[in-house]
């Protein structure tokens, strides 16, 4: 749970506070709250009652975590997370493009469409060394050879990598050799995933599981941050709903929705989030101008050969077409891509 004291709390006040945490067996952390202080208390079996705490002339309010707020609440930290690896930034204002196929399989594919993706204007190369597939029958990635591949392509091209870890084994070899590591949705709640990801020293980009609400995603990501590591990026890929005109029904609206809830930026993927490659630039649009700090987008130079989502997977010439379409609506909204 999260204290939110008062404006005027002194150093002995806070230090009661403390005190009655220690008799409880919690252990009393002071966070950033912007203008307000804020502790945050861990261990504990929870069985006292929280209001407890408001009998202490200094706390104004409690605030329970497992009712949608904590680490990742804008009631925690109010200004906007910002994601930073060398000099790039996500969550800064401008639009970050993640572009890649849905897996390395091979040198030569992988770093011919790095390169494409690089000239379009991605920052980040996205591809799956590790592929959790609904078939056991279907191609399952190249393992730490993908990710070696993927490590040539940075060198390469300067591009980031980002790829997706889908158990304790391959997160340990992903951390390795990607830049930001990707929980996919099927891993959404893995919590004992999400909490060696958190002791990781790398950024996580968390997708929202097929299923989930925004407050099970934003719990998703509380793990994360509860183990130390505040460098996540939300990605919203589509839910599945009644609908059967595409593979998801991609929710827009959870972008402002979690804007207003959480500090973290969010990125939509509109490749999964339609299944189908004609209508992902339209989607793509849609995302920036629902304010979307980025996007990921599936590209290969053999759409119709690939080994996993080539269906909703964009060729160069796509890919390229796209990124004038959307350099010219950033600007119109004054944002930079």
């Amino acid at each position: 749970m999260i204290l939110v004291l008062k404006n005027n709390c002194g150093a002995e006040e806070i230090g009661l506070v403390k005190g009655k945490a220690e008799e409880l067996n919690l252990q009393a952390e002071i966070i950033n709250g912007g203008s307000r202080t804020l502790l945050l208390l861990r261990g504990g079996d929870y069985s006292f009652d929280a209001r407890e705490f408001l009998t202490l002339p200094c706390v104004e309010r409690v605030v329970q975590l497992d009712r949608g707020a904590g680490l990742v609440s804008r009631e925690t930290t109010p200004q906007p997370t910002v994601i930073r690896i060398d000099e790039l930034s996500i969550g800064g204002g401008d639009v970050v493009v993640i572009a890649g196929p849905c897996a390395v399989e091979s040198p030569e594919q992988t770093l011919a469409i790095a390169e494409v993706v690089r000239k379009g204007g991605a920052k980040i190369f996205r591809a799956g060394a590790f592929k959790p597939r609904t078939s056991p029958y279907s191609f399952q990635g190249l393992g730490e050879q993908g990710l070696k591949i993927l490590a040539d392509v940075r060198s390469e091209t300067g591009l980031k990598i980002v790829t997706e870890a889908m158990d304790e084994a391959s997160l340990g070899l992903v951390e390795k050799y990607a830049d930001i590591i990707q929980i996919g949705s099927r891993n959404m709640q893995n919590y004992s995933l999400l909490q060696v990801a958190g002791r990781t020293g790398k950024p996580i980009l968390l997708k929202r599981g097929m299923a989930a609400t925004i407050d099970e995603w934003l719990m998703a990501a509380e793990y994360i941050l509860n183990e130390g590591q505040d460098q996540v990026i939300l990605c919203e890929r589509g839910v599945r709903t009644f609908s059967d005109h595409s593979r998801f029904t991609l929710d827009l609206g959870a972008v402002p929705a979690v804007k207003e809830l959480s500090h973290l930026p969010v990125i939509v993927d509109p490749s999964h989030g339609t299944g189908y490659r004609g209508r992902v630039p339209a989607m793509a649009r849609a995302a920036i101008a629902a304010g979307a700090d980025g996007l990921m987008i599936e590209v290969h130079n053999h759409p119709d050969e690939a080994l996993s989502d080539g269906v909703q997977s964009l060729d160069p010439v796509g890919f390229t077409n796209l990124m004038h379409e959307l350099r010219r609506l950033a600007e119109a909204l004054e944002i930079r891509i």
